[in-house]
């Protein structure tokens, strides 16, 4: 089996920083691409910044220049590095990772999700 496990969500004041963790772990023979999501309250699950395995990475226009994805290959692991937070970053925020299993195709897999708010 597969888990992704999320850390470092939590309350942040409006311009301040939070940094997401999520590792991946299990029986894993590869993972290709890997993101990061959020949703809102009453809102669809909508892609906040994905990079693959080779390091390229891409953006929601709302959070480029605030937000930094990276990951590290060796401990299947990817972070969202996130600045000047504002209160519309509000939301939970989920991993999401492209993994081969042994024997298995490539699958999506989601990690539980990590509440980030922002508020004064």
């Amino acid at each position: 089996q597969v888990q992704l496990v999320e850390s470092g969500g939590g309350l942040v004041q409006p311009g301040g920083s939070l940094r997401l963790s999520c590792a991946a772990s299990g029986t894993i023979f590869s993972v290709d691409a890997m993101g990061w999501y959020r949703q809102a309250p009453g809102k669809q699950r909508d892609l906040v910044a994905s990079i693959t395995s080779g390091g390229t990475t891409t953006y929601t226009d709302s959070v480029k220049g605030r937000f930094t994805i990276s990951r590290d290959n060796a401990k299947n692991t990817v972070y969202l590095q996130m600045g000047s937070l504002k209160p519309e970053d509000t939301a939970v925020y989920y991993c999401g990772a492209d993994i081969k299993r042994p024997l298995f195709n490539f699958a999506r897999y989601w990690g539980q999700g990590t509440q980030v708010t922002v508020s004064s």
